[in-house]
């Protein structure tokens, strides 16, 4: 069995730590008045504000601006898709097995410039593998791994503001670190990068965001396409902003829904799910967390 841990009930209490802080941060910002959302903004901008787009998914940075994003992901796919080899094994065929995985992240954004950002994220995991009865090799029937997990920066640069007669464009350049060669099911055993673009264009019905990426892995020493993404986000109150969004790799296709509750000016929470829409995807991961803001001059 491959197996590493964190000292016993770490990651539990990490967890629980890091919602407990969720709701006493959203509880005392509560108090404080906000201002209304995007009342002096054209109208194209009311649903997202004037920021640069970020990886996460409708939330954009500003200039001096930084972005602090504690979340809790959970994973749960009965069908998830491995291959022994990937596991230190021979055999190069497809099985399936019951995934299951809690995940606590942290994301830092900054805003450079009015048109460039800067991302940071890295994750903790406690993910779990049950194989399937049909593979015929030495695998073990169960494999547990905890510990770091991705860990990634990101370049973000929008090239065009969106005026009344054209849409935004943007880019943005993802680096993934390799920082878990010696583990399997958790992190990343190589370098990654990722170079996308999309462009965003709001409407009084909402705001509407198309991108597209492609991806080169040295591990695999290839490239590919990346995910494909379009969302959809609106403002429907002072307080409140619901997005929608499909997004996908090639045959790992997922629908991700999202409330956003403005508890001030200066953090929000975001309530996400993400549902898989082809057998390849995860099945469901719901994601919880609160964006705190502050201003860096």
């Amino acid at each position: 069995m491959i197996a590493t841990r964190f000292p016993a009930g770490l990651f539990q209490r990490l967890s629980t730590t890091l919602l407990a802080s969720f709701l006493t941060i959203a509880t005392a910002s509560a108090q404080t008045p906000q201002a209304g959302a995007g009342a002096e903004l054209p109208s194209y901008l009311r649903d997202r504000g004037a920021g640069t787009p970020t990886s996460m998914f409708g939330t954009y940075v500003e200039k001096g601006e930084l972005l602090v994003y504690p979340f809790f992901e959970y994973y749960l796919d009965d069908n998830a898709e491995y291959a022994p080899n990937e596991f230190g094994y021979v055999l190069d065929e497809d099985y399936r097995g019951r995934y299951r995985a809690s995940e606590g992240l942290i994301f830092l954004g900054y805003g450079v410039t009015e048109d460039l950002a800067l991302e940071v994220e890295a994750a903790a995991i406690s993910a779990s593998l049950e194989t399937s009865a049909d593979d015929p090799t030495a695998i073990a029937d169960k494999i547990e791994e905890s510990g770091l997990g991705d860990v990634q920066t990101q370049l973000d640069w929008r090239w065009l503001r969106e005026t009344p007669s054209r849409p935004e464009l943007f880019s943005y350049l993802e680096v993934v670190y390799p920082f878990s060669k010696d583990k399997y099911l958790i992190g990343t055993s190589d370098w990654e990068f990722k170079y996308g673009a999309g462009m965003v264009r709001g409407y009084g019905w909402g705001t509407v965001t198309f991108r597209a990426a492609v991806e080169y892995s040295r591990a695999e020493k290839k490239f590919d396409l990346g995910e494909v993404a379009l969302e959809y986000l609106k403002r429907v109150s002072p307080s409140w902003r619901l997005y929608a969004g499909v997004e996908g790799t090639q045959d790992e296709i997922e629908l991700i829904t999202e409330a956003q509750w403005h508890v001030s000016r200066h953090a929000f929470i975001k309530i996400n799910n993400a549902f898989g829409l082809t057998s390849k995807a995860t099945d469901w991961a719901p994601e919880i967390g609160i964006v705190l803001s502050f201003p860096v001059k």
